[in-house]
């Protein structure tokens, strides 16, 4: 199974059953045999342009595992959902992740080293 980010655009309309959007999200993950890794959940907040009619969205991040199949079957589903206004399925790139991991350490290290410094 590779890993992917699922972000989700929910209807602003949606956000008082938020639990219950999200969690059929969730589902139809897991019915395809995918695995929730972790859930982010930006908040609401203010579109760039209008998306079917919205000026705002709850916008929500889901690291998934995913046979290889499943993402085009949670793609046609996400395609036809009403609570769904967009939603983005990429495939994690390892060698970037790695890549950004080794930068963040580099820099912690940094701002730990000047801190000793100022000492």
């Amino acid at each position: 199974m590779k890993e992917y980010e699922l972000t989700v655009l929910i209807r602003p309309d949606r956000e008082a059953e938020l639990d219950k959007s999200l969690g059929a999200v969730k589902k139809l993950v897991a019915d395809n045999g995918g695995k929730l890794l972790s859930e982010d959940n930006w908040g609401k907040k203010r579109l760039a342009y209008k998306i079917k009619g919205e000026d705002f969205a709850v916008y929500v991040l889901l690291n998934v595992e995913l046979p290889a199949a499943a993402p085009l079957k949670i793609s046609n589903a996400l395609n036809i959902s009403d609570d769904v206004i967009r939603y983005l399925l990429v495939k994690v790139d390892e060698k970037a992740r790695t890549a950004l991991v080794e930068a963040k350490k580099r820099a912690e290290e940094r701002g730990e080293a000047s801190s000793d410094l100022e000492a």
